[in-house]
């Protein structure tokens, strides 16, 4: 294959891959560049570090290593929910039961999506091995049905910050960021249903009723280990305007709940790695 038909192929696979190289002109000046300094065998390597350049953000998290770091989170929600839903006498109603399986659903199809895409990015990474009491943290998670319930309720919240947290590491390919974007969104929905699911049974004692979205830095949940999950969530500054100083009775409460903060990597692994065994 020529280069020109190689530059076709891709423009399938990425329609803005001109934009990220500048121009389609310049591109080409490249690829032509390439084809006249190196042997024809190396030409592969040449364009794959052209595109990791190109694909890479200024933090050096290239689109395959935050599909990998979502992928990651991905099993982790999907085990979590296969176990839960396959655990006799831990769902005390049918519709409970639905419910959760559809939330396993979506994780599995989560899976498989981005499973598919890395296939064609070099491969991807397998699951790991999950404990899910968190060396004996959590040792009731799947025999206190209330329990279980706010675990989720933490995975799900701290997947919908991570998300949004890998948006800018997305933002130079559109079609992945869509993609992202799509699952983020789906997190959301899975976090408010949870979280009114909790509601429901009232797990909260004397704590405030539980509301679909976050207020101030507030989990809801009565132990200090998921805390990482929800720091920073107190924040009433949007760009630089302090939303709880504008008036209209709006106060910190309602600032930091009608805001949802991202979680960087550097957050989030440690939250993960509580629950990978390998």
């Amino acid at each position: 294959m020529d280069l020109f038909n190689i530059f076709k192929e891709i423009e399938k696979i990425d329609p803005d891959v001109y934009d990220r190289l500048d121009s389609r002109r310049n591109a080409m000046k490249q690829f032509t560049n390439i084809s006249g300094k190196i042997a024809l065998a190396a030409i592969p390597f040449a364009l794959g570090s052209m595109f990791n350049k190109t694909y890479a953000q200024s933090t050096g998290t290239s689109v395959a290593d935050v599909l990998k770091y979502a992928l990651t989170l991905e099993y982790l929600e999907e085990a979590f929910y296969v176990k839960g839903v396959a655990t006799p006498g831990l769902i005390p109603t049918a519709a409970a039961t639905a419910a959760l399986t559809t939330i396993r659903n979506h994780e599995t199809a989560h899976v498989i999506f981005l499973k598919s895409v890395l296939s064609n990015m070099g491969g991807a990474p397998a699951g790991p091995a999950f404990d899910f009491t968190a060396g004996g943290t959590f040792p009731a998670v799947f025999t206190d049905y209330n329990f279980f319930l706010a675990i989720a309720q933490t995975f799900e919240d701290t997947g919908v910050r991570a998300y949004k947290g890998q948006a800018g590491n997305l933002s130079g390919n559109n079609t992945v960021l869509t993609a992202a974007l799509n699952i983020h969104s789906v997190e959301a929905r899975h976090a408010a249903h949870i979280r009114m699911m909790r509601r429901a049974l009232g797990t909260l004692g004397a704590s405030p009723a539980l509301k679909p979205w976050i207020t101030l830095n507030q989990s809801g949940i009565a132990t200090t280990a998921v805390n990482p999950s929800y720091a920073g969530e107190e924040l009433t500054m949007q760009a630089g305007v302090d939303i709880a100083a504008l008036g209209g009775n709006i106060g910190a409460n309602s600032a930091s709940e009608a805001f949802d903060e991202p979680l960087s990597m550097a957050q989030v692994l440690p939250i993960a790695s509580l629950f990978i065994k390998s």
